[in-house]
């Protein structure tokens, strides 16, 4: 099955940006909706971003207008670009299949935003 690595991840100052990349092992191209997932300190892991195998995308309502996802099924990745980051979006992020998960999670990759 296709293996998922998170990576990317960093500290940054609120209002910073970053972007995070999910490399799969195999094609990507037979995955109709991929996703972002995040799992801050005590939380349960939650629904960031999805994007379809069309391009069509959805956003939680806290990320809207400041995260945006992609994806090069020719690279068999996916990108989340994060901008004006908030202490609130402290967590590990994950990417899998949408909206239900079907791959094993990877380890996921570190975002703290502190000043």
């Amino acid at each position: 099955q296709v293996q998922l690595v998170e990576s990317g991840g960093g500290l940054v100052q609120p209002g910073g940006s970053l972007t995070l990349s999910c490399a799969a092992s195999g094609s990507i191209s037979s995955i109709v909706i991929m996703g972002w997932y995040r799992q801050a300190p005590g939380k349960q892991r939650e629904w960031v971003a999805v994007i379809t195998s069309r391009g069509t995308t959805t956003y939680v309502d806290s990320v809207k207008g400041r995260f945006a996802i992609s994806r090069d099924d020719a690279k068999n990745t996916v990108y989340l670009q994060m901008n004006a980051l908030k202490p609130e979006d402290t967590a590990v992020y994950y990417c899998n299949t949408a909206p239900r998960y079907y791959l094993p999670w990877g380890q996921g990759t570190q975002v703290t935003v502190s000043s």
